[in-house]
């Protein structure tokens, strides 16, 4: 049984102000009773849907956060198209995405550009989902655990190039990491149960050892990558599997109700 159990919904580059309303509306029709203790809702949604989905989620549930797809590390300053922490936290939003594979494989992301963008954002106060993840050709050449632990090494280590920047002041729930195989993302595909509970000891294990047993048991590792209604449960299931991060699905409010429904059999 587990305590809690992340559930978090990328809504990507869909549902603008009145569609994110609409959902709310949807789901609070759908739901017949709150979250099961331990549930916690984070919807990563477009920048021009903040206000909407944070307006609207208030109504629903003051429980549910609404989080930034990315944001930048300065706080302000000469870069156009992006969103700063500052300019977030004034409409309320606390909660950022960052390092999704969609911005490394589209948008230039690299592991640099990711370690600064979290260290940034988590010294500005922000809960922050770190996406770390390998693509189909290395999940077949065998380097699925090299990828994440680059990944994840890039992280944390300081600027400076020693000692972990982040584990003694953001290991409490401020950072969580959330693995997506990027072969299984809106792909249909979905690694087994098996495969994503590998990957996951393997980032608790270096968590472990970068930081210390107490603070890599503490922070919340999620799997993302196709999650359903169908297969929800079982992937919850798994020891080192902390919740999901959600595409697709969570987009239909029917979809995503009866996805939290049947995660929240495993609490």
């Amino acid at each position: 049984m587990k305590k809690t159990l992340w559930l978090f919904g990328n809504w990507k580059m869909n549902h603008g102000p009145a569609a994110a309303e609409k959902f709310f509306s949807e789901w609070k029709q759908l739901r017949q009773q709150p979250f099961a203790a331990g549930i916690q809702v984070t919807l990563f949604v477009p920048a021009v849907s903040l206000a909407a989905a944070r307006d609207a989620a208030a109504k629903f549930d003051s429980a549910v956060r609404i989080g930034a797809q990315n944001a930048h590390w300065e706080k302000s300053g000469a870069f156009t198209g992006e969103l700063s922490g500052p300019l977030l936290q004034e409409i309320g939003v606390r909660d950022v995405l960052i390092g999704h594979s969609e911005r490394r494989q589209f948008f230039g992301e690299t592991n640099e550009s990711v370690r600064k963008r979290t260290e940034g954002l988590l010294e500005q106060g922000f809960r922050v989902t770190l996406c770390i993840g390998e693509n189909r050709a290395e999940r077949e050449a065998g380097k699925t655990k090299q990828i994440l632990l680059e990944q994840l090494g890039a992280v944390f280590t300081s600027s400076a190039g020693n000692e972990p920047a982040v584990c003694s002041r953001y290991l409490d729930q401020r950072l969580l990491i959330a693995y997506e195989p990027v072969w299984a993302i809106g792909t249909g595909l979905t690694a087994t149960p098996a495969q994503a509970q590998e990957a996951h000891s393997w980032i608790r294990e270096f968590l472990a050892e970068k930081c210390g047993k107490d603070a890599a048991a503490k922070t919340p590792i999620l799997y993302g990558g196709s999650v359903n209604p169908g297969n929800v449960e079982t992937l919850m299931s798994q020891q080192d599997i902390d919740g999901a991060l959600v595409g697709g699905a969570s987009l239909k409010p029917a979809d995503w109700n009866s996805l939290v429904l049947g995660a929240s059999k495993v609490l």
